[in-house]
This record gives C-alpha cells, structure tokens and sequence, in this order.
C-alpha cells in the first residue's frame, strides 16, 4: 500500500471514530458535553493515526500529514456530515465543536510528527 493511500485510510478513520464519539455523545450525554469529549478525543485520535501512519512511512512529510489529515475531516464534513447529516452548514459556527478539533487535530498530528524521527535519523 502506498504511503498516500495509508495516510487517506488513517484520515477516514480518525474522521469516523470522532463521528462515532459525536453520535455516541448525543446519545447519552448532553450536547454540550458532547462536544467537550469531542474536542479531548479528536487530538488523541489523530495523534494515535499520525504515529500509526509514521510507524509505516517513516520518511513521509510531518507537516504534509498534519495537513491531509485536516483536509480529510474538513472536507468529509462539508461534504458528507454538514449535508446529509446535519442537512445544515450550521455546525461550522460551532467554536467548541468545529474549529477547536480542528486546530487540535492539525496541531496533535504536527507534534507528534515532529516528535517522531525517521528510523535511519540520528
């Protein structure tokens, strides 16, 4: 498997897993507190697949998967969840439970790309 489509599989997981921690919320806690364990667990998420991701393809880019791990989430939220699930572009008003994710999972996956050094690297 090339590195690319790696790194597009891990981006669609972690989007799933925090579309799962959203659902799940919703269903057993309030909105608000939802969206608080949303923001704690898409870092997480995120810097768990960048170290996956960088465990297999350790010469790949650290701020190309920061950044294509954003895309992924931005864009399947625009064009799947905003759409289809929410039918409203609503939730990008959402401080809490939009951009805060989002700059957490750009930053998580940053770091942790920048912690991690090629295996060959001194």
């Amino acid at each position: 498997m090339t590195k690319h489509v790696d790194l597009a599989i891990h981006g669609v997981i972690g989007w799933a897993i925090c579309g799962a921690s959203i659902g799940i919320g919703r269903r057993w806690v309030s909105m608000d507190a939802t969206l608080v364990i949303h923001a704690v667990v898409a870092p997480l998420v995120f810097g768990f697949l960048t170290w996956n991701h960088l465990r297999r393809h350790p010469h790949s880019r650290r701020g190309a998967i920061a950044l294509t791990m954003l895309g992924i989430v931005v864009g399947l939220d625009a064009l799947v969840v905003a759409p289809f699930f929410e039918r409203s572009y609503a939730m990008f008003r959402s401080v809490l439970g939009t951009w805060i994710p989002f700059g957490s999972i750009l930053a998580s996956s940053y770091i942790v790309g920048r912690l991690m050094r090629p295996r060959n690297a001194a």
